[in-house]
């Protein structure tokens, strides 16, 4: 009977080699299966991929690197000669002769004049912004704008002589700043102030938009403190 059921027999002896035997064939076949699935995940983490994270068919065109000459130009602007701004000013025959007059530097030779660069009119250059202010408190009082014409010199083009008024440069539009004062309104804190932007069209500018602030006259008469935040409560 003991030879029946293997026990303390030859037979069993074999049968129970050949179970490990086997088991040990499958545990190797399991190893080696591991093995080749690791060398090829290494296989394609270090051939310049992202290993398991790459998906469909593997490219075949050369990498194409993109240099400086490829680059897209940042802006369109056109190169902005500088000029003389005082010698414009004072040239030109739709500045006042008041303002002309009143043109004197504020230090040695350092002039209280903003100028600016940029695409207005869409000229053969570009054009120029010019921002008359006063000495004291560099409060605007003219503001012109000039583009070139075709034999290079300038032409003025846009002309805003009024107390605190100030021209800037806007993605293409002329936005001119006018300050407005009360009677009894400070030169640091005027009631309100008018924003009008202007667009170069059929070869002059024209209004596209207007905005009036009204400032709070009860705010900026004196120094004061943040207030303290409240205690926070759990």
């Amino acid at each position: 009977m003991r030879g029946l059921n293997g026990e303390g027999t030859g037979g069993g002896r074999t049968a129970g080699r050949g179970r490990r035997l086997g088991a040990g064939l499958a545990a190797g076949s399991t190893a080696v299966a591991g093995l080749a699935a690791f060398a090829l995940l290494c296989a394609g983490c270090t051939s310049g991929g992202t290993g398991t994270r790459d998906e469909g068919p593997a490219g075949t065109r050369p990498v194409t690197r993109a240099s400086a000459q490829d680059a897209v130009p940042a802006g369109t602007a056109k190169p902005a000669p500088r000029i003389d701004a005082v010698e414009l000013v004072q040239a030109d025959p739709k500045v006042s002769a008041r303002f002309k007059d009143d043109l004197k530097p504020c230090t040695g030779d350092e002039y209280p004049i903003d100028t600016s660069y940029g695409t207005l009119t869409d000229g053969p250059a570009a054009d120029v912004v010019v921002n008359v202010m006063t000495c004291g408190d560099s409060v605007g009082v003219g503001t012109y704008v000039y583009r070139q014409r075709a034999d290079g010199s300038y032409g003025n083009v846009f002309a805003a002589e009024t107390p605190a008024v100030y021209g800037t440069i806007d993605r293409g539009d002329l936005v001119v700043t006018t300050q407005v004062y009360g009677s009894k309104d400070a030169v640091a804190y005027p009631s309100g102030e008018d924003i009008v932007t202007y667009r170069w069209t059929a070869g002059r500018f024209a209004e596209t938009d207007r905005v009036h602030n009204d400032f709070n006259r009860a705010v900026g008469n004196g120094e004061g403190t943040l207030p303290v935040p409240p205690t926070a409560k759990n």
